[in-house]
């Protein structure tokens, strides 16, 4: 560094002057941007090495070290920049449990928003299979996962996998991460896919597996299978120490460590395949361990899948430039900022189609008749949550029997609010057109 100023020191007043205004981690929008987003924007007068350095000793003084135990990971380091700092206040405002609490207690009670907006986790397992290439669209598989169909292909094998591992990050939320954690995570994922691929729950143990991009080129050689348990290991002790002192020098945000947590297995790709489903759900489970429960309804892979370049770029910047963890941070953030702001917006939507059902169902006579099951039914058909219901998918989203699920769904076809029709052996319940359903009940009255 000492190097650099007296190179700068040599040169005449004014050009010390245009140097020296570069010395800011940001740009004068604010963007923390990489060396091949910046280049070519310095003046052609300027030495580009010299421009770049000065950028990079102003980050220097504001990154904060992530202090992993061994290396490469122990060069890593972030800083802390406007959009992540507004992206960690986002999700302390609307994502904790805390929060979905409250919102619980606005629609009426936990399960039934969570059986409204249970399509947001379905949303995840599939956008996340789809980012490592199923192919099957996001109708059919959520027409498979609702129905409980077994998969037919080794797509829906993949999307079956994420869901169940999904559901399986919350159930272990409160478990400290372990090699046999990561392990669990990824047989759930790909089990019986192509297990001669995947060979799942199984370290790799060759360095012959590299991220290529989308013209085949090679843009990541991950760390040597050599010693790769033993820095996993201490990736495990890293996320299991406390960072949540804010009054310590080493203070993470819970979403910013478990982003790191998500990099980390990214670069380590402990697999041979299946690596990103897995690094995606240790995200989310370390924010569900850290009491950020409403990030069950938050898919972020659906917009990572929008902008699938991006995330892998992100990747790319980080790995280059000497482990500087921000830009795969930052996009993270952006892509988490979003996603709540979705949330947000579909728990509005469930909260309106709550009110207004409630009050048809008041002004009908029907509420008196209705238990709170057929309620939440009714809601999430009209809400367009669910076209068509199974007796055995209610009943698991309900949390009740195959009976009680069966006269739950015949009754809303007794009270002329659902059809029934027989596909093989199976009965599938759909509700009528709201004109046909008051056409009806007019008549009647």
């Amino acid at each position: 560094m000492e190097a650099l100023f007296r190179d700068i020191a040599r040169l005449d007043p004014e050009a010390q002057a245009a140097y020296m205004a570069l010395h800011s981690p940001l740009d004068e929008q604010g963007r923390y941007l990489p060396f091949d987003e910046l280049f070519y924007r310095f003046p052609e007068s300027m030495d580009i090495t010299l421009a770049w350095g000065i950028i990079k000793s102003a980050r220097r003084q504001q990154q904060q070290s992530l202090m992993f135990p061994r290396p490469p990971l122990a060069s890593a380091s972030f800083m802390l920049t406007p959009l992540i700092q507004r992206t960690v206040s986002q999700a302390d405002r609307y994502a904790t449990t805390h929060a979905l609490q409250g919102m619980s207690d606005k629609v009426g009670e936990r399960e039934r928003l969570g059986y409204l907006l249970e399509g947001l986790i379905e949303d995840e397992a599939i956008s996340s299979s789809q980012l490592e290439g199923a192919a099957t669209t996001l109708h059919v598989a959520k027409k498979m996962l609702r129905r409980n169909r077994e998969p037919r292909t080794a797509d829906e094998r993949m999307i079956l996998g994420n869901y169940k591992l999904m559901q399986h990050a919350w159930q272990v939320r409160d478990q400290p991460l372990s090699l046999a954690m990561i392990c669990d995570f990824h047989r759930i994922a790909v089990a019986g896919i192509d297990d001669d691929q995947y060979r799942p729950g199984a370290f790799r143990d060759t360095d012959d597996v590299v991220v290529v991009d989308q013209d085949g080129d090679i843009v990541h050689q991950p760390p040597p299978a050599e010693g790769l348990e033993a820095r996993l290991q201490s990736v495990c002790d890293w996320v299991n120490a406390c960072h949540d002192d804010a009054q310590r020098p080493e203070y993470i945000h819970p979403l910013v460590k478990a982003v790191v947590l998500h990099f980390t297995i990214g670069f380590e790709h402990p697999f041979r395949d299946g690596n990103g489903r897995v690094a995606r759900a240790l995200f989310y489970w370390f924010m569900f361990k850290n009491e950020y429960a409403a990030f069950r309804y938050i898919a972020i892979s659906v917009l990572l899948k929008r902008a699938a370049t991006r995330y892998g770029r992100s990747y790319l910047y980080s790995e280059t430039d000497g482990l500087d963890l921000t830009y795969f941070i930052e996009y993270q953030c952006e892509v988490i900022g979003r996603a709540i702001a979705l949330f947000q917006e579909n728990f509005q939507r469930v909260a309106r189609d709550i009110e207004e059902c409630n009050a048809w169902l008041d002004r009908s006579g029907l509420n008196q008749r209705m238990s709170h099951r057929h309620q939440l039914v009714l809601q999430v058909a009209r809400a367009g949550l669910a076209n068509v219901f199974t007796i055995t998918n209610v009943a698991d989203r309900l949390g009740c029997s195959y009976n009680t699920a069966a006269k739950v769904l015949n009754d809303l076809v007794d009270y002329g609010l659902f059809r029934k029709r027989k596909a093989g052996r199976e009965w599938l319940y759909s509700m009528r057109q709201r004109r046909e359903i008051i056409s009806d009940w007019r008549d009647v009255r």
